[in-house]
Parts: structure tokens; sequence; C-alpha cells
């Protein structure tokens, strides 16, 4: 029998079209090794990773051309599954505590 990790990652409104493309992104750099389901459902996309999801602002300053700080990522987060800890070098979505 398999055990299948559960999917963690954003939900991000869909009104700045940019900033969700580059969240997706982002996300697939930083999650090399892991699959990245995206759901697109025009007014917000879901993007999870099975266990973890990391996003840094490295990636997010690459995949936008600009300078970008985490804490503005914040207005567009609809919602999320799982833990999230945020630094304002990263965000991660994880299912068990890591404090």
């Amino acid at each position: 029998m398999t055990t299948q990790l559960k999917m963690v990652g954003p939900v991000v409104s869909g009104m700045d079209g940019a900033l969700a493309e580059a969240v997706v992104t982002a996300i697939e750099d930083d999650n090399p090794d892991l699959e990245v389901d995206v759901d697109d459902q025009g007014g917000y996309i879901r993007v999870q990773t099975p266990g973890r999801c990391r996003i840094t602002r490295a990636s997010l300053e690459d995949a936008l051309g600009r300078t970008f700080h985490m804490h503005e990522l914040e207005p567009s987060l609809a919602g999320f599954a799982g833990r999230m800890k945020v630094t304002d070098e990263d965000i991660i979505w994880y299912l068990e505590r890591e404090d």
C-alpha cells in the first residue's frame, strides 16, 4: 500500500494575472523535485505540491522582472493548504510543525 502525501501550497487570487503566473513559475523553479499541481479556476489559482511547497523572493523577482517583497504576496493569497512559515526571503507551506 502506497502512502500519498497531502498537497500543500497557496491559493492565489487571479485578479493580478502577472503575479499569479509568477507564483506558478516561482513554485515550479523552487520545487524542482516535486510535482506541481496547478488548478486555474479563473478567479483563483490553487498551486500545490505534495507535503512541502517553497517559494522564494529571488524566484518571484526573476519571474516578475522586478524587485519584490514577500509581504506583497499577502493581499493576493485567497487561502492556502497546510501550515505556512513566512520570512523575508521565502514562504514555505508544510504539513508538520517546523518550529
